[in-house]
């Protein structure tokens, strides 16, 4: 019995290697399949990588936490990869795309936030290997460019101009996640904790006399802790800057 499965499953990625994720998706599923569908395949995968992270998820655990026999969850995707895709789709299509409405700036604004919040709320995301081109990540791509177009810029510079602002907000959040995740692995639980766990080697640091910049910063930032301030005024100066440089 265990060959014969492998000799099933083995045969289900090869005819689904043929037609993508997204075409399948689309198509009806038959009555007996109907109670296992893709969206309730990825929400569970989410909520298990949510609680406990990416590696967590395995298709047996998938399995386990549908209550199905591990098969059944190749009837909808191929192995690990597209149920990745499935996933990434789910949380993109969590978020709520501005109105072009508002103009370029405040759309952007309102998309950079979002994709924040977005993230933070599902950390794994912010990993390197999780990467994906799926309709709901391809829908937040679409609506950047659209509140652009129309601006005087041809594809090449909106392409680039969004990009720009898309590299700021990954960038600030990963390095936002990988410190709560070091405050986590160290049991601090806010920034006075943090400051207190790592005293000794900034002591050192400063005491040698060659960040004279930070010592000031260190002594006298009131909002160290307020990230969503700091992202905000990050965002600030890369919107204005593209306003300066392209003169919309």
């Amino acid at each position: 019995m265990p060959a014969e499965e492998e000799r099933r499953g083995k045969s289900a990625k090869q005819e689904k290697a043929q037609v993508s994720l997204w075409e399948r998706i689309e198509r009806p599923a038959p009555p007996p399949r109907a109670t296992l569908s893709a969206h309730r395949i990825a929400a569970v995968a989410v909520a298990i990588a949510d609680a406990e992270g990416i590696d967590a998820v395995t298709m047996r655990r998938l399995a386990t936490e549908l209550g199905v026999a591990p098969m059944a969850t190749y009837r909808h995707v191929s192995g690990k990869g597209e149920l990745l895709e499935l996933m990434v789709d789910f949380v993109y299509g969590e978020l709520a795309l501005p109105d072009p409405a508002v103009g370029w700036r405040d759309a952007m604004r309102t998309l950079a936030e979002r994709t924040r919040a977005m993230l933070l709320d599902h950390p794994w995301m912010s990993r390197g290997d999780v990467l994906a081109l799926t309709p709901n990540q391809l829908a937040l791509t679409e609506s950047g460019l659209a509140v652009l177009d129309g601006l005087g810029l041809d594809t090449d510079t909106m392409m680039a101009v969004f990009r720009t602002v898309a590299a700021y907000v990954h960038g600030s959040v990963t390095a936002e996640i990988n410190l709560l995740r070091l405050m986590q692995d160290q049991g601090w639980s806010n920034g006075d904790e943090t400051r207190a766990g790592l005293a000794s080697r900034m002591t050192w640091l400063m005491d040698t006399g060659r960040y004279p910049a930070y010592r000031r910063y260190a002594g006298e930032a009131t909002r160290k802790d307020d990230r969503e301030w700091q992202f905000g005024v990050g965002l600030d100066c890369v919107l204005d800057g593209i306003a300066a440089r392209m003169g919309i």
